[in-house]
């Protein structure tokens, strides 16, 4: 079996396995420590926090904001439209 590219002839004696090439997924280690726990357990927190609480609530104001920008302006320039 070659392993040297084609119009080579270099040959080489063995073929090593290709498990040592491969790294099995590893899980995240579990906390060891009574800090880490709760850093851990704050990290979350602040996770939930985030995704259910914040994020949610300025997708609001930011959407209700160009909403009523766009309506104020249709106060002052009228309805979009052709000029009649």
């Amino acid at each position: 079996m070659t392993i040297a590219s084609y119009g080579s002839t270099r040959r080489h004696a063995a073929v090593l396995p290709m498990d040592h090439s491969i790294e099995k997924t590893r899980r995240p280690q579990k906390p060891n420590t009574p800090e880490e726990t709760r850093e851990k357990r704050r990290e979350l927190a602040v996770f939930i926090f985030l995704a259910g609480v914040l994020f949610p609530i300025l997708a609001v104001i930011v959407v209700s904001g160009y909403g009523f920008l766009v309506w104020m302006l249709q106060l002052l320039t009228g309805p979009p439209g052709p000029p009649e």
